[in-house]
């Protein structure tokens, strides 16, 4: 968080909240994981941090949060629903402290700010998540709501329409009526503002650091001259920043020669360096087209899922003693990250496009009129989610829970629906105004929120996305007419939701039943196809 000069005014510059982890070579490319990142994180300066969910997979990742990224940002870490079990008692220990109270350096406003993480649930053994519903009862958090500064800020590793934060804006609400509240979000990897009321208001600024949001708050009564009152005006304004240098350095007001500072430098040569030191930049193949997660219709010769489920993965997931055997394989759609473009595609590409450590599990010799009745089920949700199995695991965060000016909730919509009919004869968002004679815009966000359509830095041509369900599924080795029995192969990371459906099938199956089909990652899957299948072309 950075402030401003002017009048009883803030400035907030913002990420997505929590995830320094998974997702791209620099962290994922050494052993152990994050040996260079935990380094380039550390020359950050950064006045609120939390946590987020790809922290807590692993027990190695919490414990390495624990003992490296939490004391190098002590004073500015903040875990307001989240435990780190201690290895040597057992016992559960606050990753970080719960709240932080700070002056900010121009306009000497008193800031109190919390951390939060969604009600996750898939986190690993040595970390506790407090749900937040329970936080927002405790002492230190009522105690906390009841002090009197001249702004709360909340950030959480949490889209901003979940609950979780419609609960903390309440309690907080209810404590101080009028003291203002900014909330910085993020996990639905959307960029969104939500305005809670007139003095609160919430950002979230886009998918993987491809944007940097900014949120300036003005007319801030302080305390110490009145208490906040109902009659002080209090103005929000947002902006999603594409991230690139040139607009930086347009922001920062400065030519090149300033804008690039040694202590900057010094960072780059750490990334550059990283970089050889993992040859993240070797080629392993050549794509011959574009291939989209929401760009592109699923199923379609465009879709990086149908890709996957045609070409990928019944060529690729194979265990050789049952390669001759008939199999039904499902991947969840969130277990892929990113697309992939026309060209070059180097081992940074398969972590950028699946950066997880899943595996492949199976069940032998399944019947077909059990087995092939799972995927409906997990991707219409109805009983197996009744029984208290979220879809928003399964799926890509962007459709868990995007703003209502994307439409409607795109997990409940029919397989194949569009859920943004952006540039559409529907549409639901609209570019930002340009003139006839302007130059061919670039396509790109063009977003609206609760407080308009207005905040994007830069002008672009609105891009149509599309749904996806929350798995797909290959068959292989299929013969000519059904077969009796087939493997059930799944990526280990759905498990939890294959058992209940098998039975809501009709199978009694339970993790008894359970063996390794592949050792292999899905991205050590991606990367032996694209290097067998897509040797020429660049």
């Amino acid at each position: 968080m950075h402030k401003k000069a002017d009048e009883q005014g803030v400035d907030l510059l913002v990420i997505d909240t929590g995830d320094r982890v998974e997702g791209n070579g620099l962290y994922d490319g050494s052993s152990p994981k994050g040996n260079y990142t935990y380094d380039i994180f550390g020359q950050q300066s950064v006045d609120i941090l939390c946590t987020g969910n790809h922290e807590l997979y692993q027990e190695d990742t919490v414990a390495r949060e624990h003992s490296i990224t939490v004391p190098h940002f002590k004073k500015h870490y903040v875990a307001s629903n989240l435990d780190y079990i201690e290895p040597e008692t057992g016992n559960p220990i606050p990753q970080a402290q719960r709240y932080i109270k700070f002056k900010t350096k121009n306009q000497g406003l008193n800031v109190v700010a919390f951390g939060f993480i969604f009600n996750f649930e898939r986190n690993a053994n040595n970390s506790v998540v407090q749900h937040v519903e329970d936080t927002i009862k405790e002492k230190w958090f009522q105690d906390a709501i009841r002090e009197k500064p001249d702004l709360f800020v909340v950030i959480g590793h949490v889209a901003l329409r979940m609950d979780e934060y419609e609960q903390i804006f309440k309690v907080i609400r209810d404590a101080n009526w009028y003291t203002p509240i900014a909330f910085l979000g993020g996990h639905a990897h959307v960029r969104d503002a939500r305005r809670f009321d007139d003095k609160a208001v919430a950002i979230a600024s886009g998918r993987y650091f491809e944007t940097i949001g900014w949120m300036s708050i003005d007319g801030i009564q302080k305390q110490g001259k009145g208490a906040a009152s109902a009659e002080a005006t209090v103005t929000f304004k947002r902006r999603y920043i594409d991230n690139n240098v040139l607009g930086l350095q347009h922001h920062a007001g400065v030519d090149e020669k300033d804008f690039l500072t040694p202590h900057g430098r010094n960072i780059s040569d750490m990334i550059v360096n990283a970089r050889k030191a993992m040859n993240l930049d070797k080629k392993l193949g050549c794509s011959p087209r574009d291939l989209w997660m929401t760009r592109a219709k699923y199923p379609s010769d465009a879709s990086i899922f149908s890709w996957l489920e045609n070409e990928v993965v019944p060529d690729s997931v194979v265990n050789p003693d049952r390669a001759n055997k008939p199999r039904l394989t499902i991947v969840n759609t969130g277990a892929i990250r990113f697309d992939i473009f026309k060209g070059a595609f180097t081992k940074d590409s398969t972590y950028l496009i699946s950066p997880f450590t899943s595996k492949f599990n199976y069940i032998a010799d399944v019947p077909y009129v059990v087995a092939k009745k799972v995927i409906q089920l997990l991707n219409d949700g109805g009983v197996v989610f009744e029984a208290g199995l979220n879809f928003k695991y399964l799926s890509i965060p962007e459709q868990m829970a995007p703003s209502p000016f994307l439409g409607k909730e795109p997990a409940l919509m029919p397989l194949h629906a569009e859920f943004l009919d952006i540039g559409g004869s529907g549409q639901q968002q609209q570019p930002l105004v340009q003139d006839e004679d302007e130059p061919e815009l670039i396509g790109g966000y063009t977003t609206k929120d609760d407080l308009g359509d207005d905040g994007d830095d830069a002008v672009h041509s609105p891009i149509k996305f599309y749904s996806v369900p929350n798995c797909i599924q290959s068959r292989a080795s299929f013969p000519a007419v059904d077969p009796e029995t087939v493997d059930l192969v799944f990526i280990d990371y759905v498990q939890p939701w294959i058992i209940p459906a098998l039975k809501f099938s009709g199978g009694d199956y339970d993790s008894d039943n359970i063996t390794v089909y592949l050792n292999s990652t899905l991205t050590e899957v991606i990367a032996g196809w694209v290097q067998e299948h897509w040797k020429e072309g660049c």
